[in-house]
């Protein structure tokens, strides 16, 4: 007579023992003989950054922390600034040069011999200057 399983997940078979992995215990390793002595500290110096040398003149003069703050916030937003102006006037130069150049062809096509002798004389004009 077989007894019938009270719940579904009955097991009737015997647990199998489970086989346990060996457990790996780390040994001390023996020190060497020259621990003794005494240890070579190597400490390489590098040069500072460039953005740290306005921080370091204000803190090594005794400048306040806004001051050092102030520095390094507005070094490169001056830097920025200025570049900025910089390609702004680069480009008003390059249109006014194109510009020039476009007014002073007009002139030579079509104003005939008087367009050229404007231009000629323009050309004198500005070679007297430099």
């Amino acid at each position: 007579m077989t007894t019938q399983r009270r719940y579904q997940f009955d097991n009737h078979l015997p647990a199998v023992p489970q086989q346990q992995a060996p457990v790996y215990r780390p040994e001390v390793l023996p020190t060497p003989g020259y621990a003794e002595q005494p240890h070579v500290v190597v400490q390489h110096i590098h040069q500072a950054p460039p953005d740290r040398t306005v921080q370091r003149v204000a803190l090594g003069a005794g400048v306040g922390g806004g001051a050092v703050a102030a520095g390094v916030y507005f070094g490169p937003l001056l830097v920025a600034a200025i570049s900025s102006m910089a390609v702004s006037l680069a480009v008003v130069a390059l249109v006014v040069v194109a510009a020039a150049w476009g007014v002073a062809t007009v002139v030579r096509s079509v104003g005939g011999p008087d367009g050229k002798a404007a231009a000629q004389n323009v050309a004198k004009a500005r070679g007297k200057r430099g």
